[in-house]
């Protein structure tokens, strides 16, 4: 009985803890951290396949300029992503956005999932209501003759 309680014990010991921790308010970003973040999401305008914040490109470098200046001056989000779409166009953005056609990239895989998860659900449904077909007098009369005969082999 002491070892449940122990058990217990540690449990709520373990919960209790990992509330202490999730609960903790996380600090504020910096400005240069905020940054970074958002040139993360913003591809190099003269790199292929390359964000802003990792690229060498002189081009990249001025984007993270500009948009540590933008943080700085304290622009938000959402008004720096719109000067970098007004200044090299809308596919300067790595994140498609979640409206009109390109909200399709967003929405289509979460239909994909649920499709598939029916299908997955209708098919088992199928294989666990199949039935087997009721045994008639001549099958058993044959099952009977083959346990009869003699096993010669």
């Amino acid at each position: 009985m002491t070892r449940r309680r122990a058990a217990w014990a540690a449990l709520f010991v373990v919960v209790i803890v990992t509330l202490a921790i999730a609960g903790q308010q996380p600090h504020a970003p910096t400005p240069a951290q905020k940054a970074a973040s958002i040139a993360s999401e913003v591809r190099c305008p003269t790199c292929e396949g390359q964000s802003a914040e990792v690229s060498d490109a002189p081009a990249a470098k001025a984007v993270r300029m500009f948009v540590l200046q933008q943080v700085e001056a304290g622009q938000s989000r959402g008004r720096i992503e719109q000067a970098l779409k007004d200044r090299y166009g809308s596919d300067i953005l790595l994140r498609p956005p979640a409206s009109g056609i390109a909200g399709l990239v967003w929405v289509l895989p979460v239909v994909a999932f649920v499709l598939a998860i029916a299908g997955l659900a209708m098919a088992f449904h199928r294989w666990r209501s199949v039935r087997e077909p009721p045994l008639t007098d001549e099958d058993r009369a044959r099952v009977e003759a083959a346990l009869a005969e003699p096993a010669d082999a």
